[in-house]
C-alpha cells in the first residue's frame, strides 16, 4: 500500500496465507469501494493458481470460455502476485486501484520484495 499511496494511487491490499485465509485486508483512504473485493480476490486467484492473477487474464484473453474464470472468488484481473519462500507459494498479496492493473501488480511486488527476506517454507 506503501508504494501506492506514494504514487498517489487510492488502494487496497489483501494478504492472504497458504490456504486462501486473510492475512490483512485494508482498504485505503480515498480508495473506492470495490477495490476491498478486488484485492482479495486476486490475491485469492493468485494463490490458488500459483501465477500473477494478470496471466490469468491473458489465459481468459486468449479462451473466453476459460473455465477457471467463473469459479468463485477468480477475477482475470492483474494485480496480484503469488509470495513465495523458494518455489513454495506461501500466500499472495492482491492489489486494485491503481490506474491499471500493471500499475497495481507492481505496487504488490514491492510490498513482497520489502519481506522477502522473512519469507521462510512453512511446510
Amino acid at each position: 500500500m506503501e508504494s501506492c499511496t506514494a504514487k498517489g494511487y487510492h488502494v487496497s491490499v489483501a494478504v492472504i496465507g497458504r490456504d486462501a485465509e486473510v492475512i490483512v485486508h485494508l482498504r485505503g483512504d480515498g480508495a473506492s469501494p470495490h477495490t476491498f473485493e478486488n484485492s482479495f480476490r486476486k490475491a485469492y486467484t493468485s494463490r490458488t493458481f500459483r501465477v500473477a492473477s494478470g496471466e490469468m487474464a491473458k489465459r481468459f484473453k486468449d479462451d473466453p470460455s476459460y473455465f477457471a474464470v467463473r469459479l468463485s472468488n477468480v477475477i482475470p484481473a492483474e494485480g496480484g502476485l503469488p509470495i513465495k519462500a523458494g518455489d513454495d507459494v506461501v500466500g499472495a498479496v492482491g492489489v486494485s486501484g491503481s490506474p491499471g492493473g500493471e500499475k497495481d501488480a507492481v505496487c504488490a511486488q514491492a510490498g513482497i520484495d520489502k519481506v522477502a527476506g522473512e519469507l521462510k517454507d512453512s511446510r
